[in-house]
């Protein structure tokens, strides 16, 4: 009886850490003749990724990041960040390459590690794609109050504010209902991005280049009124308390700033969409993440240079550097160019979340009705309404500092097992037709590895304890549900 009960233990066990072949996927991928329609090319998944990346980041962080943590060398916090994204990204665009199917890193984890593992890395992109998404639309609100405040026009602030949102400190007495802003322009991207792939890849473009023009007039307008003084010293003494200044400082905000990429990984959820995703989604994911990259470090340069770090501890910093040029539409540009960058990687975020469900019902590791697809659209419209109705619920009652607690810790996790997953297919399945091969195995995937626990490791105890109670969570539902219906 005991040999028998652990043979029923070793099972169970193996069942848990059951694999997908890559065979296998490609074989379901090429038999789904009715699936996601295949809609976008290279430049729309490069814009779906610019869309994606070029957010809050570059509006907000780059000024919290060089008043706070690294002064002038936020520069090289944003090249720290993007160098660890790019050993990322390529990896991603191998294995996007190699599995070009919705699902990306759960996918790649489940051909990797095994069921239980992708089941894990699933749950965490929760806190990627649907809290990242959340957080983005607080911002946005915030952003829309200052512009209409521009204009003069001042909406009941109870409906501009979470419910359990902390009193400001600014002399508000009056308490928040429902952050309305944030729960309607969630609302409007879930019905475009209900609607069709392609039109929403369209409105997509439209929306990044404009944003993209703003930022570039930033750039121009900015570098003739630089004062290389404020450059000096680069790297700011430290104060004595690590991680405030000095090169503790830099690389502090390099984690801070981290936050800035999100995005280009949603890239490779689409590959199930892509007219040739062997060879449009690597140019998607490495060309958005190089393009996006170099305006960073561009527009943290020109913030900087204009106006003295210390100074950029604001919510909108790069409007504050536009003010100090004296072109006044240059503000009022930089604004709605911000309102634009948050638009689109709402949508970015919203759209892979969706995908990600797809592929993880497709599995039967959550309901089926997260794969049903719409008869005319072909997108899976009733799992974006139930994503965008709860997301829009969050953003509307949570305030934006416990949104944004988990969704870098979780997204770093997730880059490490893809880093992960293409040392473990080189050793096991060398043979496979790889069309685009990532330099320098095995170090490459190391680095991005040994890069993404670097950046975990400077982030708050708090956020480990939540990321471990958030996977705790997720395991009680995946022993629920998921290990039971779970097609093997």
């Amino acid at each position: 009886m005991e040999e028998d009960g652990a043979l029923a233990e070793q099972s169970t066990t193996h069942i848990y850490l059951t694999r997908k072949s890559v065979e296998a996927l490609l074989a379901a991928n090429e038999g789904e003749r009715h699936g996601l329609k295949r809609a976008l090319g290279w430049a729309s998944l490069m814009a779906l990724g610019i869309g994606g990346i070029i957010g809050a980041g570059i509006f907000v962080l780059t000024g919290t990041a060089a008043a706070h943590y690294a002064g002038p060398g936020v520069m090289i916090s944003f090249m720290l960040s993007g160098l660890a994204c790019a050993f990322v990204a390529l990896c991603y665009a191998e294995l996007a390459s190699l599995i070009p199917v919705s699902g990306s890193t759960y996918t790649y984890t489940y051909a990797t590690l095994g069921e239980i593992f992708a089941w894990i890395i699933g749950w965490d992109l929760v806190l990627e794609y649907g809290a990242g998404a959340a957080t983005i639309a607080v911002g946005w609100a915030g952003y829309l109050a200052d512009t209409l405040a521009g204009f003069g026009i001042h909406p009941p602030a109870a409906l501009m504010t979470a419910y359990f949102a902390e009193p400001s400190g600014h002399g508000q007495t009056t308490p928040g209902l429902f952050n309305v802003p944030a729960a309607t322009i969630i609302l409007l991207l879930t019905g475009i991005l209900a609607f069709g792939t392609r039109e929403s890849s369209r409105f997509n473009n439209v929306i990044v280049a404009i944003k993209v023009c703003v930022v570039l007039a930033v750039i121009v307008f900015g570098v003739a009124h630089v004062n290389p003084a404020n450059w000096i010293p680069l790297v700011p003494e430290n104060t004595g308390e690590f991680g405030h200044f000095g090169w503790s400082g830099v690389v502090t905000g390099a984690s801070v700033v981290f936050f800035a990429y999100i995005g280009f990984d949603a890239v490779s959820t689409a590959a199930q969409e892509a007219h040739t995703p062997q060879r449009d989604v690597p140019i998607g994911i490495l060309g958005s993440l190089i393009i996006c990259t170099i305006l960073y470090i561009a527009v943290a340069a020109v913030a900087t240079g204009i106006v003295p770090f210390k100074e950029l501890g604001v919510p909108d910093p790069i409007a504050v550097a536009m003010d100090r040029t004296g072109v006044a539409w240059l503000s009022w540009m930089v604004k709605f160019g911000a309102l634009a960058g948050l638009t689109t990687a709402m949508l970015v975020l919203l759209f892979g979340q969706t995908r990600v469900f797809y592929a993880m019902a497709q599995d039967g590791l959550l309901p089926p009705l997260f794969a049903r697809l719409h008869d005319s659209w072909r997108t899976p419209a009733i799992s974006q309404v139930l994503v965008g109705v709860l997301t829009a619920l969050i953003a509307g009652l949570l305030p934006i500092e416990v949104l944004g607690k988990l969704v870098n810790i979780g997204t770093l996790a997730a880059f490490a097992l893809v880093c992960g997953a293409v040392l473990h297919l080189r050793r096991t399945s060398p043979e496979l037709p790889r069309p685009f091969r990532a330099p320098g195995i095995p170090w490459l995937p190391i680095l991005g590895i040994l890069s993404c626990l670097g950046l975990m490791a400077f982030l708050p105890l708090l956020t480990w304890i939540s990321l471990i109670g958030w996977t705790g969570i997720g395991l009680v539902v995946y022993f629920l549900y998921g290990a039971r219906h779970a097609r093997r």
